[in-house]
């Protein structure tokens, strides 16, 4: 099971992100890839307390759909929404410049992973409450479905 505290796991990932730039394109979905970049941003700031989206979790998202969604090597499917604070144009961060919104990312990716933390995990706006594990588990499979999306 990959995770974002395995070194490998949030190197590759990393790596993935140095594979894009402006002009890869979207395999599905309405994101450009700049858009990406900062939705993925704002779902850590969320992760780590900075964003405070209204939770849109109920019983079946905070069970089933998330056993399914971290235990499963299901890939996740296209088109689910994100709460409005993560989503650009509705509440999300609208893209700047490229290189310095990926700069940020990465620094967001560090700070998501660091041991100790400077900060409490949040609760998750759809899944509720995520373990440590679950977290790292999400993060991963998070940025893999987008850089999937981009071809990366």
């Amino acid at each position: 099971m990959k995770l974002l505290t395995n070194p490998e796991d949030k190197q590759e990932i990393l790596r993935r992100l140095g594979t894009i730039g402006p002009s890869s394109q979207r395999r599905w979905g309405k994101m450009t890839v700049a858009e990406m970049i900062c939705h993925l941003s704002d779902a850590l700031l969320v992760a780590v307390g900075e964003k405070h989206p209204k939770s849109v979790s109920n019983w079946f998202s905070r069970t089933g759909m998330k056993w399914i969604a971290l235990r499963t090597s299901m890939k996740w499917p296209h088109g689910v929404q994100t709460v409005s604070e993560c989503m650009v144009g509705a509440g999300g961060t609208l893209p700047a410049e490229m290189e310095r919104d990926l700069r940020q990312l990465r620094s967001l990716i560090d700070r998501f992973t660091r041991q100790p933390r400077d900060f409490e995990l949040q609760l998750h706006p759809i899944f509720g409450p995520l373990t440590e594990e679950e977290w790292m588990r999400w993060g991963y499979l998070h940025m893999d479905h987008h850089l999937r999306q981009f071809g990366a």
